[in-house]
């Protein structure tokens, strides 16, 4: 296989793919660029996509360089949005930019991976300058975006500071003299700013990549954390390892292909048998990845125990009355369940309830109120396939 043909692969467009050829044969490394905005502090199997890609670049003996868009995240990536992002401060950015670089260097390799936080030259910027960067967009040209185009039709708000996002990232590329930007498909628009402004500058421009988006958990909605239907490379291996296993059968062929690059021969001797087998190895494969295969092996253990014998699962969580229920009077369920903080929030177990998704020792409950009894020191609760915990006395 050629090297235009291995970085072809799993991608979606390339933009300049001639050139990127020609630049192949070079004979310098190229400067591969990958910018991620810290907007929370997980990274997730959707970033897994393109760090895949860059680590292929690293492999292959080019620079890998990773972007922390620190500046860029005050604004908020409009990319796909239909409103603008929450603002966050600069404080609760560096905290999650922190957390950012350990969970890359889980898939990059730490000691060829250049890191730039692209305030390095964007605080170094006055209002003149961001003038003179602003000259080189015009808004009918930003109309384009389809993101853009359907809020203005619709008369949903679109600030000025969302105009200068894809600028903002195209001056990255600028600065780093990048010879390839990697990103989903929502980027392409941003990355082709990045090469109008290197030939505005007279500079080669960057070929740009682009990789198909990671469909999340929900097997509709691209994987994100807004939508709240994503595994991050943080979640623990019990968590991971469910949520792979919960993903729609047919969803899980993209997964093969995105996150562990299995070619379509590969794939397709893997669909000649049964689906189920298939979703075990890619859990286990992924756990395995990020955690370790031992642990892989466990959480398969684990989870054939109790969905394929019907039987407890050998660690779960244990509270005694003290720690869920102080008084009587809060030993109903839905207050013991919240009590335990394994949920995201008392509603969420309210509706759970009501559509019998909990058992207590075994047996359906569908009502909220429903009074745990205190003397039983074997009360273990099963919220969901996935949660399950005991209270003891």
């Amino acid at each position: 296989m050629s090297l235009i043909d291995t970085i072809r692969t799993q991608t979606d467009t390339i933009i300049g793919e001639s050139e990127l050829e020609d630049r192949l044969h070079g004979n310098r490394p190229l400067r591969i660029k990958l910018g991620v905005d810290p907007t929370r502090p997980d990274l997730t199997f959707g970033h897994l996509v393109v760090f895949n890609k860059l680590r292929q670049f690293q492999a292959m003996g080019h620079e890998a360089i990773l972007i922390i868009g620190d500046f860029t995240t005050l604004i908020g990536d409009p990319s796909g949005r239909s409103s603008s992002r929450p603002e966050l401060t600069r404080e609760e950015i560096h905290a999650n930019a922190e957390t950012y670089l350990e969970q890359a260097y889980k898939v990059l390799d730490r000691d060829k991976t250049i890191v730039h936080y692209n305030s390095e030259w964007f605080d170094e910027m006055n209002f003149e300058d961001c003038l003179k960067l602003a000259r080189k967009m015009t808004v009918a040209r930003m109309l384009e975006r389809d993101d853009f185009s359907k809020r203005y039709a619709g008369n949903t708000p679109i600030s000025i500071i969302e105009f200068l996002y894809p600028l903002i990232q195209g001056y990255d590329s600028l600065m780093i003299n990048a010879d390839v930007e990697i990103g989903g498909t929502d980027q392409l628009f941003n990355m082709l700013v990045g090469r109008a402004l290197q030939k505005d500058a007279g500079k080669m421009e960057q070929a740009v990549i682009t990789m198909p988006l990671l469909v999340g958990l929900d097997g509709s909605k691209k994987m994100s954390k807004s939508a709240d239907n994503y595994i991050a490379f943080t979640d623990n291996p019990k968590d991971m390892f469910g949520k792979i296993m919960s993903i729609p059968d047919e969803t899980m062929w993209d997964y093969y292909s995105l996150l562990l690059e299995f070619d379509a021969s590969r794939i397709t001797k893997l669909k000649d048998g049964h689906p189920m087998d298939a979703k075990k190895t890619l859990a286990s494969s992924l756990v395995g990845q990020f955690h370790s295969m031992a642990q892989a092996r466990h959480e398969l253990q684990q989870f054939e125990q109790v969905f394929s014998k019907n039987k407890l699962p050998d660690d779960m969580p244990v509270f005694t009355w003290s720690d869920l229920s102080p008084g009587t009077e809060s030993s109903i369920l839905v207050n013991v369940m919240a009590a335990s903080e394994l949920f995201e929030s008392k509603g969420a177990i309210r509706r759970l309830i009501e559509q019998g998704g909990v058992k207590v020792n075994g047996e359906k409950q569908s009502d909220p109120n429903f009074p745990l009894n205190r003397e039983n020191e074997a009360c273990i609760i099963q919220a969901g396939k996935r949660i399950f915990f005991k209270i003891a006395g």
